[in-house]
């Protein structure tokens, strides 16, 4: 069966996906693309089943961004579903828009390994410049130096880490490390 979803901004996409032979089509209208919460798109892709074809008029009116464009795609392949953009002529059903989909998730491997590859740089950067990564210790070393003392003086452990209002856990691994 094809199903047809719409984020509606204008009028040409629904004669365009009745033309493309959607029997359904889920419409969000008054929704910009950066709107998270679609519940149309989330009740079209709930329909699908394996076998059947998803048919947007244009990729952009899908995924509000090329990675979560790419996650919506290879849900689809996984669950066996086709997919058609009018616009962009990419139909999964053909050897073109299979080559133009694998394109596609190659473009979205090399956003990830790009904002991996600048992330790494940037934390590099960051300790260069003496900047500490990770949570803030509870105790500093003098506090733990005293607890140290008064847990050897004979104070109990429990007692010790109510003072500093942390638990006996984190007190114990302060004193370890």
């Amino acid at each position: 069966m094809k199903y047809g979803y719409a984020r509606v901004s204008t009028d040409d996409q629904n004669p365009a996906l009745k033309k493309a032979g959607c029997k359904t089509i889920f419409k969000d209208e008054g929704l910009s693309g950066v709107t998270t919460k679609r519940p149309a798109l989330l009740r079209c892709l709930k329909a699908l089943q394996s076998g059947d074809t998803l048919i947007v008029w244009k990729l952009d009116r899908l995924g509000r961004s090329l990675r979560d464009l790419i996650t919506m795609l290879d849900d689809l392949r996984a669950r066996i579903v086709k997919f058609h953009s009018i616009t962009e002529a990419i139909d999964s059903g053909t050897p073109t828009g299979r080559a133009m989909w694998q394109m596609i998730g190659v473009l979205a491997e090399l956003e990830r390994s790009l904002i991996v590859e600048r992330t790494q740089a940037g934390m590099k950067e960051a300790r260069r410049r003496g900047v500490k990564f990770g949570r803030k210790t509870k105790l500093t070393p003098a506090q733990i130096g005293k607890a140290r003392k008064l847990i050897e003086g004979g104070e109990r452990v429990e007692d010790v880490a109510a003072l500093w209002n942390v638990g006996r856990t984190t007190l114990y691994r302060a004193l370890a490390g």
